[in-house]
């Protein structure tokens, strides 16, 4: 079978597949992690924050090699995605251990992009996610976890370096997207 066999037979998939389950199962999980966060759970909010991160990789991946990509599946998963990084985010800001600026700038971006992509998706021009994005999220994944994580304090240091990376890239990646729409 063909790859567009795949993904033309993937859009008419039952929605309830072990993909969306797991996509589904994060956001019902976000609510759980703040709730961790919020009341200084650093273990446990740090480990459900890694596993959340894993069903993310791995919803995709089995969707994909499988061929039971649905459009459920593209729009929740994105919506998985911002809804735990967001989360995350606030829930650090709450408890003091985060700036606002940097939540501001992280937020600002990804709902631009996200928005745009949409914008983009209606005048029929697909946008897909870059090397550079999937960096992005890495970054960031590994900078909350760092935030999560009860590391003593000569650790700070490292920590907010690798929180100032996952924002300088997210910034020049958003840039890179709105520049690489313009040409074409």
């Amino acid at each position: 079978m063909s790859a567009e066999h795949n993904t033309q037979a993937g859009a008419r998939q039952s929605n309830l597949n072990l993909p969306n389950v797991l996509t589904s199962l994060r956001i019902l999980l976000v609510p759980v992690f703040v709730w961790l966060v919020l009341t200084h759970a650093q273990w446990w909010s740090f480990g459900l924050f890694i596993a959340l991160m894993i069903t993310d990789k791995l919803d995709g991946d089995i969707a994909r090699s499988r061929g039971i990509v649905t459009d459920f599946g593209k729009i929740a998963d994105p919506i998985a995605d911002k809804a735990l990084m967001i989360s995350a985010l606030v829930s650090l800001n709450l408890v003091g251990a985060l700036a606002w600026w940097v939540t501001v700038v992280i937020v600002v971006r990804e709902l631009g992009i996200t928005f745009w992509r949409m914008y983009q998706l209606r005048r029929g021009l697909v946008v897909p996610a870059s090397k550079g994005g999937k960096i992005k999220t890495t970054l960031q994944a590994v900078a909350v976890a760092l935030y999560l994580m009860p590391l003593p304090d000569w650790l700070h240091v490292p920590r907010m370096l690798v929180m100032f990376a996952a924002v300088a890239v997210t910034v020049v990646t958003g840039i890179q997207y709105l520049l690489d729409s313009r040409k074409k």
